[in-house]
């Protein structure tokens, strides 16, 4: 029964009964704090400090599994994997690469796209496989944008989707160039949104496989 916490930017702690897994760690630079989060293992999805502020992690045990890069990992349970992907439309001649990383906790399948760049091959879809809760950038600039979001959300299938990675209205200049989420709700058609504090997912209120896939607005709560 994972709880989903987010604490802004493309930041998302998640807490299951065989571990706690903390994605994509920002530091200062994003405008907001991150504070001091605990957890067992952190995934970072590439090597810049709005994504990979390892050293704000309080460890829950002696020390921090860290997960950098494509594999399969299995940590206290908890297994991961992670898919090469690329943080620009070049192959990552641009930007660099990007890693997609797929999280099995508590018979929830969560995946979290880091700052992908690109919409995905059929050789990508294939090692991300069938996806519960899909955390997709929607900003542009350095990541997909709204439309292309849209474009991969409907290349994964996902039963949940919550958006990350755009401009908040607390953060400094640092997100100026990235695009408001209200860009991307009116893309997929939301108008009523209630943002959610906390989420709790289990794999019985998840949609049903006919239900079309629901959109969840998270709100920040670093």
């Amino acid at each position: 029964m994972p709880d989903i916490q987010y604490l802004g930017h493309s930041c998302f702690r998640l807490r299951g009964r065989d571990g706690i897994v903390l994605c994509d760690p920002f530091d200062r630079s994003v405008g907001i704090e991150i504070g001091r989060p605990s957890a067992h293992i952190v995934t970072v999805s590439h090597a810049h400090p709005d994504h990979n502020n390892v050293a704000a992690v309080k460890p829950m045990r002696e020390r921090l599994f860290l997960i950098e890069g494509p594999g399969e990992y299995e940590v206290g349970g908890v297994m991961i994997a992670g898919v090469r992907t690329f943080h620009d439309k070049q192959r990552g001649a641009s930007r660099g690469g990007n890693t997609v990383y797929v999280i099995h906790l508590d018979d929830v399948v969560f995946c979290h796209l880091g700052d992908l760049g690109h919409e995905l091959t059929t050789h990508q879809i294939d090692e991300i496989g069938n996806v519960d809760v899909l955390f997709v950038p929607v900003g542009g600039d350095e990541t997909i944008g709204p439309a292309e979001a849209v474009g991969v959300i409907s290349q994964i299938e996902p039963r949940i989707v919550i958006p990350m990675h755009y401009a908040l209205s607390d953060q400094r200049s640092f997100t100026s160039e990235l695009a408001p989420l209200e860009k991307f709700t009116h893309e997929v058609g939301l108008k009523e949104i209630v943002p959610e504090e906390k989420l709790t997912i289990t794999a019985t209120n998840l949609p049903a496989d006919e239900e079309e896939t629901r959109f969840i607005i998270m709100k920040p709560s670093s």
